[in-house]
This record gives structure tokens, C-alpha cells and sequence, in this order.
């Protein structure tokens, strides 16, 4: 009898195991433009950097916006006030490949750089990720929203 309920215990905890693997992270869907509108949820118009503008990430500008020319990604979008004072930037980055996005999450941790604007800059970079899609913030005001707000779009 012993013996039975530690197999029926191990048979449990490996079907648990099997269907917990095979439930991972969903990527989320969507233009990274409307993720980004949904990144900044109900964050008021009047509490965001002034001139926000949406900027494609390219080979050509990568480096500045995240610190690396050393990631591939599928697509990324950069969110930054066209005033150069304003230390804010939203980055979000499509990955190829979600078994990419730790190794990425680590990578732009230690490159992104916090004082990019040269007069002014944040005092923390976060660095999330939900699937294939990495977030880089850089917001002394509002980053736990955001943070929030992009944790969410995962429920």
C-alpha cells in the first residue's frame, strides 16, 4: 500500500510537470503599435512626455536605443519624447524566437544606457519580457505603470 501512493504521488506530479510544460507563455498578438497605446494604458495624456513620437528600430539606430547592435529581433519600436531633455523611452522588441528572450533581457540590462540624453537620464532601466516581446523602460515617473500595464497584456 505504501508503495501504491508513492506511484500514484510520482504518476501525479509528472502529468502536472507534462501539462505545465506544455502551457507556456503566450506570445502576445498585435502590431506593436497598438501594444504600445496599450503599454501606456490610462496614463493621462497631460503625464506624458511632451512630443511623443513612435520611432521604427533599424540597423542604423538600434544601438543608440538599446545600448547593443548585438540583438536580432523581428521588429522593433522605440516610444521617446522629440525633446532631447526629456529622459523617456518606451522600447518594445518582437524577438525571432522566445527561447532567445532571457538571454536578450540579460543583454540589454547591462547595455542599455541610462544617461543616453547626456543632460539628464533615469535612475532605473527595466528590462520584461511576455513571451517573444522584450520592454525596455526608461521612466522615472510613470515604470511601474508601464511595467504593470505590460504585465497585463499576458492575462
Amino acid at each position: 500500500m505504501k508503495y501504491l501512493k508513492s506511484l500514484l504521488a510520482i504518476i501525479a506530479i509528472s502529468a502536472t510537470t507534462l501539462l505545465m510544460s506544455g502551457c507556456g507563455v503566450k506570445n502576445v498578438e498585435g502590431s506593436l503599435e497598438d501594444i504600445m497605446t496599450k503599454v501606456y494604458g490610462d496614463i493621462p495624456s497631460n503625464q506624458l512626455p511632451m512630443m511623443l513620437s513612435n520611432i521604427e528600430i533599424t540597423s542604423e539606430n538600434q544601438e543608440y536605443y538599446l545600448g547593443t547592435n548585438d540583438i536580432t529581433y523581428k521588429e522593433a519600436l522605440a516610444s521617446e519624447s522629440m525633446v532631447g531633455s526629456i529622459a523617456h523611452s518606451v522600447v518594445l522588441i518582437r524577438l525571432n524566437d522566445s527561447s532567445d528572450a532571457e538571454k536578450v533581457v540579460s543583454k540589454l540590462k547591462e547595455s542599455v544606457n541610462p544617461r543616453k540624453w547626456v543632460c539628464v537620464g533615469v535612475e532605473e532601466v527595466k528590462v520584461e519580457n511576455i513571451g517573444d516581446l522584450v520592454i525596455v523602460i526608461m521612466n522615472d515617473t510613470h515604470k511601474d505603470t508601464l511595467s504593470q500595464n505590460f504585465n497585463n497584456l499576458s492575462k
